[in-house]
Parts: C-alpha cells; sequence; structure tokens
C-alpha cells in the first residue's frame, strides 16, 4: 500500500483512480497523518456472496 500526500491525490486524482482499479490500495496523509484510504470498491457479486455467507451464519445460530 502507497502513502501519498493529499495535494498530490487531489492533484492526479484521474491517475491515482487508475491505479485503484488495478487492485492498488491508496493511503491519503495530510501533513504525514493519515486520514483516508482510497480502495476498489466492491463488485456487486462479492456483496451478494457477503449477504449469503452472512444469512448462512445467521442461520447456523439459530
Amino acid at each position: 500500500m502507497k502513502s501519498v500526500g493529499a495535494h498530490e491525490v487531489k492533484n492526479h486524482f484521474s491517475a491515482f483512480l487508475d491505479r485503484v482499479a488495478r487492485g492498488e490500495s491508496i493511503t491519503i496523509t495530510c501533513y504525514g497523518t493519515p486520514i483516508a484510504r482510497l480502495v476498489l470498491f466492491p463488485s456487486a457479486p462479492d456483496q451478494a456472496k457477503r449477504v449469503a455467507a452472512i444469512e448462512r451464519i445467521n442461520t447456523n445460530l439459530q
């Protein structure tokens, strides 16, 4: 994971989005302090799998 200053992210946002789309996670810093993380948004199938897993867990707990 790469750390990048907020000013650099602001100036090159589309380039950072391209990197995230390729699977990289980027920590955004402000004066050296981490304040945010730019990560790939989970796709719909991933969310559906997560919901199904939670439902299975809940069913097993009952």
